[in-house]
């Protein structure tokens, strides 16, 4: 799975999108709000490791997601 951190613009929220292998769209969410259901894509019980991965996460920078 990766991860990437995309600005947004005036009044548009900064967003998380996360992908998998394939680079395909599996989660879109605001980066100021934690992610809903984390069970849904593995991550249940990393939420804390998350947030602080998404608060140091540069914009526009696909990393893979390794927690």
């Amino acid at each position: 799975m990766y991860i990437i951190k995309v600005k947004g613009k005036a009044k548009i929220p900064d967003y998380i999108q996360l992908r998998d292998e394939n680079f395909v769209l599996i989660a879109y969410f605001r980066a100021d709000r934690p992610l809903k259901n984390p069970e849904k894509y593995g991550l249940a019980g990393k939420e804390e490791a998350l947030e602080s991965l998404i608060r140091e996460l540069p914009f526009g920078k696909l990393q893979e997601l390794t927690l």
